[in-house]
């Protein structure tokens, strides 16, 4: 299965059983529909409702992005693989202060022992960051202490600040990058990390939609902060993995340098060649392969996402508690 990024503007149809994109100047993509896992659309595209149902029916669902490469939303097809007990148990455990903050401690800690793999990896390559190390590590003892998830959520801000300090020091001073800044980004590390962070919250909602549970419901971020919120939980996880790995590589490597980045009114952007850039390094790194210790085969990292949602499940339906998904290599 291939997932689909589509820069041009145009019109997306269905023609027979071919999802075809026409673009002004006449040119025209066939999707192979039957091996598309998902649509990842960041021009201006026209739609409807009759190449709509088509996608719903095939299971596909269509991501979109602004000019500026920024998540606009989610064409989420219609669920048919439900299940009453498994959506009973999810609303349970979400609604159930002590359920809920098990599992969003668990959220927390899995991303914390994934930042600090990365501190780690770099430490050993002689980068300065042991203070860093030892000061979350500290924090960390906090996380399983919290009895509210706003307790909590302060804890996971005061990691994320002390990993953030340690981005300079790795990016080889090349860069400044002090706090994090959303809303808009102010610098291509921010940048970089929004445009990432948003493919990889729909990476994680594509992998949600074809295991049975329902998007909407989560634990460590309120169910009412986006509509697919279950989708952050679970990124938050592998955005060490794959989100901060890959700014590092990015920048590390001068793959993407200020030059490939504008300021505008929705702060500093990527430019649209530079966005391409960036998302076929995206792709290649989600279809990158480990050696999987319990399963004992090739896995890819978008299949650690999926794996993480069965893990979810089995623990939701008291088959097995949930342990979050830590990178051991």
């Amino acid at each position: 299965m291939e997932s689909y990024y589509l820069y041009s503007s145009g019109t997306l149809i269905r023609k027979d059983n071919v999802v075809r994109m026409e673009t002004a100047d006449g040119r025209k993509k066939d999707l192979k529909i039957e091996m598309t896992r998902d649509l990842y659309l960041f021009g201006e595209v026209t739609t409807n409702t009759k190449c709509l149902s088509y996608l719903s029916e095939m299971k596909i669902p269509v991501h979109f992005f602004n000019y500026y490469g920024y998540y606009t939303g989610t064409f989420y097809p219609r669920e048919k693989n439900v299940s009453g007990k498994l959506l009973v148990e999810q609303v349970s455990h979400s609604v159930e202060e002590e359920k809920r903050i098990t599992l969003a401690q668990k959220f927390v800690e899995g991303a914390t022992a994934n930042n600090l793999r990365n501190l780690q990896y770099y430490r050993r390559r002689g980068k300065e960051v042991g203070g860093q190390i030892s000061s979350i590590e500290a924090v960390r003892k906090r996380i399983y202490r919290t009895t509210e998830i706003d307790e909590l959520m302060g804890i996971e801000g005061n990691i994320h600040q002390i990993y953030y300090s340690a981005w300079e020091t790795i990016l080889n001073n090349q860069v400044e990058f002090k706090a994090r800044v959303r809303r808009p980004p102010d610098n291509m590390v921010n940048s970089l990390l929004s445009y990432l962070n948003m493919l990889t919250y729909s990476a994680c909602l594509s992998e949600i939609y074809v295991s049975q549970l329902n998007p909407t419901i989560s634990y460590l971020h309120s169910n009412s902060e986006r509509r697919f919120s279950l989708a952050l939980d679970i990124s938050e996880i592998f955005k060490p993995l794959i989100v901060d790995r890959l700014i590092f590589s990015l920048i590390n490597k001068k793959i993407i340098s200020e030059k490939d980045f504008e300021k505008g009114s929705m702060g500093n952007y990527l430019k649209q060649n530079a966005q391409q850039k960036v998302l076929r390094q995206f792709d290649e790194r989600l279809n990158k392969t480990i050696r999987h210790r319990e399963l004992k085969r090739n896995v890819s990292y978008r299949r650690l996402m999926r794996l993480e949602c069965y893990k979810l499940i089995k623990h939701l339906m008291h088959d097995k508690d949930y342990e979050p998904f830590r990178i051991w290599w």
